[in-house]
């Protein structure tokens, strides 16, 4: 049997990662300043992680949502602790895109509702909710058409007035864009999307599965602004790399039996890895850690010539190099060893650890810098 081959990958297998850093099977070491698509919150391989992981894996690694699992209440207090959602409620899954649907599926029960606002760039997911609210064509099968959605864009506070009325069940807007290229959501703009359902008595849904757990300098990045939404979605930085996501749930909503369910979310190892993780970013003042190493890679990029524009919080930073974007980003791993990532067309995307020190923030400003230089003279195509 064969792979189905529907990813471009780089010609690089590792096999071996710490902190900040990755070794191919050849012995090369990378510096990693895309952490598996934010992924990688605490360092990669931390070492109370593992041993958390470890000491539950030798205990018991799964049953499901029909016994009590006392890790799920200790996960929810402590993630309501860090976070300042307290009042609130967890419902945990797998994944980014399951916490999507979720969020979506609540916002829908709770309403009455079918339609959904989204906005322009927007990324939430591949399954069928989630990709319906996702403004990429590309990636949506007819089976995901049937959805009612509305796309406005972002920061159009007329095409939000416009949109939001009393037939939307939900709003959902990410706390800054991910793969549509690290744009924010102007804090205006999102306090009066949260005014807007309000008035209309929908629900609004911040999607922080990729800039939510600290990595904006604040543990959500809508944190930076008054909003307390109805419902917020994460993943990603949740695991540092295990499977795992949630929903966070406003305390007016009520769950009733059987309204949601997951076979494998939440379970004993999934709830071991999202503690160690939170216990790191409480002890290490990680989210300090990200906003200060974050002002001080801006600050330092906004000082390098060639870029068009570079903008962000905390660590994560979209760079904008029109034209130039994947020559860059080829020469940046195969002739520096440093990882990052993309949105296209011309956006190199940074989402390091957010443990990644001064140091190995000088290493990458370095090579960057190095890189702008030396593909200069290339032709664009090549």
């Amino acid at each position: 049997m064969k792979l189905f081959d529907v990813y471009p990958l780089l010609n690089i297998h590792p096999v071996k990662a710490q902190g900040a850093w990755l070794w191919d099977d050849a012995g090369n070491r990378y510096l990693d300043l895309y952490g598996g698509h934010a992924v990688i919150s605490i360092g990669h391989s931390h070492p109370r992680f593992i041993k958390r992981i470890s000491e539950q894996l030798n205990r018991i690694a799964f049953y499901s949502n029909s016994v009590q699992n006392h890790l799920q209440q200790q996960l929810a207090g402590l993630l309501g602790e860090l976070s300042g959602y307290a009042d609130y409620q967890l419902f945990m899954v797998n994944s980014g895109a399951e916490a999507v649907e979720n969020a979506l599926k609540i916002a829908s029960f709770v309403t009455g509702r079918k339609k959904v606002v989204a906005f322009r760039r927007s990324f939430h997911g591949r399954t069928s909710g989630a990709v319906a609210v996702t403004d990429n064509p590309k990636i949506a099968a007819p089976f995901n058409e049937g959805h009612v959605v509305e796309f406005v864009l972002l920061n159009d506070i007329a095409g939000l007035r416009a949109a939001i009325t009393p037939e939307v069940a939900a709003v959902i807007i990410e706390g800054i864009q991910g793969l549509g290229g690290i744009f924010e959501p102007e804090p205006h703009f999102l306090e009066e999307a949260e005014r807007l359902c309000h008035e209309n008595n929908a629900l609004l849904i911040v999607d922080e599965i990729q800039s939510g757990y600290g990595r904006t300098g604040k543990f959500f990045a809508h944190q930076h602004t008054t909003v307390r939404p109805h419902l917020v979605t994460i993943a990603k930085g949740m695991g540092n790399g295990f499977p795992v996501g949630g929903v966070l749930v406003h305390p007016g909503i009520k769950p009733w039996p059987g309204m949601l369910g997951t076979t494998f979310g939440g379970s004993h190892l999934a709830c071991a890895a999202a503690l160690a993780v939170l216990e790191v970013i409480r002890d290490e003042q990680l989210v300090l850690h990200a906003q200060q190493t974050g002002d001080y890679l801006l600050g330092r990029l906004k000082e390098i010539p060639g870029l068009s524009e570079v903008r962000g919080k905390g660590l994560m930073i979209g760079l904008d190099v029109p034209g130039r974007m994947n020559i860059l980003r080829q020469h940046l791993v195969y002739n520096k060893r440093v990882f990052t990532g993309e949105s296209k067309p011309d956006t190199i995307r940074l989402l390091p650890p957010l443990s990644l020190s001064r140091e190995q923030a000088d290493l990458f400003l370095d090579a960057f810098a190095e890189s702008l230089v030396e593909t200069a003279k290339i032709p664009l195509g090549s």
